[in-house]
Order: C-alpha cells, then sequence, then structure tokens
C-alpha cells in the first residue's frame, strides 16, 4: 500500500512584523497566540484555532529548516467558520472586506466566503460551509 498523508498539523507564514500580525489574527479572527520553546532553545510564536496552528517566522530571522523561498504575503488561505459571514463583514467592517460574499468550492463542498488581507498582504478568506 502507497503511504498517505492524513491531516495538516500545520504551516508557517513567514510576516514582516510579529506583533502586527499577531494583534490582525487574534484581534480581528479570534486566535489565540502562542509562545513555545523547541529543542533547539530558540523562542517562536504560533497561532491557534481550533486543532491547527499557524507557526510564524519573521523575515530575515526564519528559523531551519525553511522554505526554499520565504516570503510575507505570499499565501492565500480559506478559514471556516461557524459564525455568518454577515457577522464577520459588521464585525470586520465592509472596507476591510476586499471580495465577497461569493460561492466557491472549499474541500468538502460550496462554500460562501468573504476575503480580505493581513497586514503582509496575504490573502485570507474567510468561509461557512453550505
Amino acid at each position: 500500500m502507497q503511504p498517505r498523508v492524513s491531516s495538516l498539523d500545520h504551516l508557517v507564514l513567514t510576516v514582516r512584523d510579529l506583533g502586527e500580525t499577531v494583534a490582525f489574527y487574534t484581534d480581528l479572527l479570534g486566535m489565540q497566540v502562542d509562545q513555545f520553546t523547541p529543542a533547539d532553545g530558540s523562542i517562536r510564536f504560533a497561532l491557534s484555532y481550533g486543532i491547527q496552528k499557524i507557526n510564524l517566522h519573521e523575515a530575515g530571522n526564519e528559523f531551519e529548516p525553511k522554505a526554499q523561498t520565504p516570503l510575507p504575503g505570499s499565501a492565500d488561505l480559506c478559514f471556516l467558520s461557524a459564525t455568518p459571514l454577515s457577522d464577520w463583514i459588521a464585525h470586520l467592517g465592509q472596507d476591510r472586506i476586499e471580495e465577497g460574499p461569493v460561492t466557491r468550492t472549499g474541500a468538502q463542498g460550496p462554500i460562501r466566503s468573504i476575503y480580505l488581507r493581513d497586514p503582509d498582504g496575504n490573502l485570507i478568506e474567510i468561509s461557512n460551509q453550505l
């Protein structure tokens, strides 16, 4: 039998400013910031939500191993939410919404989405499953 992956444990975002990124994801998207120290003794930060996390690397000070070309603003992330998009729009403000609500196709079927940008310009999609 061929080996297969079963789920995503975490991903890494390379960011210009850790504080600005943490504020965006915690204040606007409701994630939690976690500080942790791996075996190498460095101090690192991650954003937690549900059972997933996003590790943060500061541009120019990335941890090894890293992506071949780590760049702030190169990600396109879709987050599922049980909160209605109308509540998200009221929370974020219409001026922050780049597109939507629009119907798209998610990993498990149709979704309805809004789009905005984080401080580095990453495209952030917030979606409700239909």
